[in-house]
């Protein structure tokens, strides 16, 4: 479909009409206003973040004040680029997202163009729904493609210069201010030789360490959060009990969150007591065998951030 008749069946189905809001009356404009200083103290009292006389609505409370504008403003504090006020900041990303609605031909024209930009910049200043950082950090600043995504989940395979591609892809999305998630089950395990040499390989869990590292020194959008790291490890991969083990064993470990993939067959194994397999992801083999059950309550203990003591 296209040209006319797609804009046209668009149209039909995107219809967007005045909710909230009224045509002689803008969203910014039946608000009142005020200045506030945003300010940040650490747990001594040390000021990390302030910028004075900052417009918000008056509604607002002054932690969604400080979250905002240390987060959220565009532009370096302390120049004429930054951001003064809410207005901007909500002003920017709604009529960015509208302009991208009429070049894509999701309106029928400028009239329902002007109510969806309307009824958005409602939602957002009246704080009835949020978008996730990507969002504020990238939508109405020149970038040649602005990333707008929570959360990208990327594959790695099991050869260094897919987890060093990896480790490129994860610091630039990291840069633009999204999370990132992988499962590294492909890799080979710590108990399994390379296949170049006799040496061992490193297995998952020291890969980990390096991309704690990237998330750790890469700011979320270049501002002050943290980048946001997720990992996955099948129930079934050789490294599993020093995969769940890393975070309180490594304390270096803190940018991750961590999962273990379980299938219906493992919690059976769990359910009765029985051993299940460790298989090698390289050669598909079994590697041992173990408690499913004692698996399981590792996973459960662990993740209370519990010391785990007998042996469990």
């Amino acid at each position: 479909m296209k040209g006319a008749a797609r804009t046209e069946a668009l149209s039909e189905e995107l219809a967007f009409r005045r909710r909230f809001t009224r045509p002689d009356a803008k969203p910014f404009a039946v608000l009142k206003w005020e200045k506030r200083d945003a300010t940040i103290s650490d747990q001594h009292g040390s000021v990390i973040f302030q910028q004075k006389g900052v417009e918000v609505p008056a509604g607002w409370s002054q932690s969604a004040t400080n979250i905002a504008v240390s987060k959220y403003f565009r532009g370096q504090l302390n120049t004429p680029q930054r951001e003064t006020s809410v207005r901007q900041m909500v002003g920017r990303v709604a009529s960015t997202i509208a302009r991208w609605g009429k070049e894509g031909g999701y309106f029928s024209g400028d009239g329902e163009a002007e109510v969806f930009e309307d009824e958005l910049t409602h939602v957002l200043v009246n704080q009835m729904a949020a978008f996730n950082s990507p969002v504020w950090f990238n939508f109405g600043v020149e970038l040649p493609r602005p990333q707008g995504s929570a959360c990208f989940i990327n594959s790695v395979k099991d050869d260094m210069r897919s987890f060093l591609q990896l480790a490129v892809t994860e610091g630039m999305l990291f840069k633009y201010g999204s999370g990132t998630g992988s499962n590294l089950s492909t890799l080979r395990s710590s108990k399994e030789h390379l296949s170049f040499s006799s040496g061992k390989a490193s297995g998952p869990v020291s890969f980990m360490k390096g991309f704690d590292t990237f998330a750790g020194v890469i700011r979320s959008g270049g501002k002050t959060r943290r980048a946001a790291k997720m990992v996955i490890l099948n129930a079934d991969h050789p490294d599993i009990v020093e995969f769940i083990n890393c975070k309180p064993d490594e304390r270096t470990l803190t940018n991750f969150n961590i999962s273990v993939a379980i299938t219906e067959e493992f919690m059976r194994a769990v359910e009765a007591g029985a051993d299940y397999d460790l298989v090698s992801p390289r050669t598909k083999q079994v590697v041992r065998r173990i408690s499913a059950r004692e698996v399981f309550d590792l996973m459960v203990e662990r993740a209370t951030m519990r010391e785990v003591h007998g042996g469990k």
